[in-house]
């Protein structure tokens, strides 16, 4: 009973925070929010005190649920190891502790040093967040767009197509090579990658090694048949000298299962040996029955990201697509106070990078900042009203602010290129920035005070230009936009 609880419960977190990476509406977050702040680094990062303390509670009571029921890699990896299950024979084998530790210390130093991209390859949320973002949500819109086409052919439009575009090359590799990397482990040799590269693995299983209740051996029932042994994914379990490593004990329950002779059971204290007699019966084994995963097809595919066709004005002109200009600034979202502050707390887990209905964020390719949300402007502006990414940040990185503190943050200010304009260049009117500016921080001015015939050009008030990007991603020049946004270090209120 305590495995199907256990296995439902996991598909429940699984699906859940996959859901959330899916969801390209936004629609869930009200219902499935909490699941990303139950993560224990997040948790951790965003100083929420009483989710660390009641993980390591549960850690201490019932051992490494954690990693088995609420972490989503986790149960990824127990989804992958269940596809090959025909296969699988696994052994006991020591623990690899000096790399388990090493990590665990090369995070700890990467977290105080601030190098967050060193952070975000080793958290294991982040991990996942990154597979469900770049390889399974493309897959996700390209079916939702094709029911979108299907609805529309039948007259209805309960489906709106939506872009499929590349947010981030190094982020995507990175994603992929993770993939394939934590599949190979997992379909090989189970719960390796958590019990020797994950370092929240390593922590908490520092903490399992004195929980309450555990697996533990009636040497007096045991028949040495080795099966408990064969079917532990964590490699922990020494049916030779009845031993488990607690340290690496997930509390699958899959080693209870599989004994014919009722010699484990999740309990305290372990049971003392006993002699059995000659004549004595055996325990009868209970058939538990095969179950299958709910959703061993979900990972049957890697995803690939389509490339856009061209883009067309009325069928007839191909618009060129615009180019980031090169800050020497980066943008970093509203909320997230400075880029300091970000650096520090964010995990790169890529669950706003999904979320942002105005394709703004996208992963950064700094070597320090590496994954971390930056902002950009050639598909779309950061819309005043819109305060989707601080909804869902689990970390605090980008604190939660409200429609009307967000329309008064500046995080950045609007610069005019007066080479690219095509005011000067085409001796044309135009006035686009201007017009579409949410807070009227841009004026047309003449360019020479003194010719009547010159043009008019943009004229930045820096000091309430909150830098959006709305006159930016506007703003009908090729490839670089006449007016650009300059990110600030340190964000302030205007």
């Amino acid at each position: 009973m305590l495995r199907k609880i256990r296995i439902i419960l996991a598909l429940m977190m699984f699906i859940g925070i996959t859901a959330l990476f899916l969801d390209f509406s936004g629609t869930l977050h009200q219902w499935l929010s909490w699941m990303p702040k139950l993560q224990f680094l997040p948790a951790l990062l965003a100083l929420n005190f009483v989710i660390v303390g009641a993980l390591l509670l549960l850690t201490l009571v019932f051992g490494r649920i954690y990693c088995s029921v609420i972490c989503p890699l986790g149960v990824m990896q127990d989804l992958m190891a269940r596809l090959n299950r025909k296969r699988n024979k696994y052994s006991y084998s020591k623990a690899v502790s000096w790399l388990r530790y090493t990590m665990l210390a090369v995070m700890l130093v990467a977290f105080v040093a601030g190098i967050g991209s060193l952070v975000a390859l080793l958290a294991p949320y982040s991990s996942f967040g990154r597979i469900a973002t770049h390889l399974l949500q493309p897959l996700w819109i390209m079916g939702n767009n094709a029911l979108a086409s299907m609805a529309e052919n039948a007259d209805s439009y309960a489906f709106y197509h939506v872009d499929v575009w590349m947010r981030g090359l190094p982020t995507f590799i990175v994603a992929l090579a993770t993939f394939i990397i934590i599949g190979i482990l997992a379909w090989k040799h189970g719960r390796t990658y958590c019990n020797t590269i994950c370092p929240v693995g390593t922590l908490l299983g520092f903490f399992s090694r004195f929980s309450w209740f555990k697996v533990v051996f009636d040497e007096g029932k045991c028949r040495d048949c080795s099966l408990c042994s064969k079917n532990c994914k964590a490699a922990c379990i020494d049916y030779k000298s009845h031993s488990v490593d607690y340290s690496r004990c997930v509390a699958c329950g899959n080693c209870l299962e599989k004994c014919k002779f009722g010699a484990l059971k999740y309990a305290h204290k372990a049971v003392k040996k006993q002699e059995v007699k000659e004549n004595e019966t055996e325990t009868t084994p209970v058939d538990m029955g095969k179950r299958s995963f709910l959703l061993a097809t979900a990972l049957a595919t890697t995803a690939a990201i389509a490339q856009e066709g061209k883009k067309v004005d009325g069928g007839l002109a191909p618009l060129e697509d615009k180019v980031a200009p090169k800050r020497q600034t980066p943008i970093t979202p509203p909320g997230s106070r400075s880029a300091g502050n970000m650096a520090k707390r964010c995990t790169a887990c890529q669950l706003c990078v999904s979320e942002c209905p105005n394709q703004v964020l996208r992963p950064s390719v700094g070597l320090m900042t590496l994954m971390q949300p930056v902002m950009s402007y050639e598909r779309g502006y950061c819309r005043p009203e819109c305060n989707r990414c601080s909804e869902v940040c689990p970390t605090g990185a980008i604190q939660r602010v409200s429609e009307v503190e967000k329309s008064s943050i500046q995080i950045g200010h609007a610069v005019w290129v007066k080479k690219n304009c095509v005011a000067v260049t085409d001796k044309v009117e135009c006035g686009n920035c201007a017009r579409h500016c949410p807070v009227g921080a841009i004026e047309m001015v003449p360019l020479d005070e003194n010719d009547d015939d010159t043009p008019f050009v943009p004229s930045v008030n820096v000091e309430r230009c909150i830098g959006c990007g709305a006159c930016e991603n506007l703003c009908p020049a090729r490839p670089l936009s006449a007016i650009y946004v300059e990110g600030h270090e340190v964000h302030r209120e205007v």
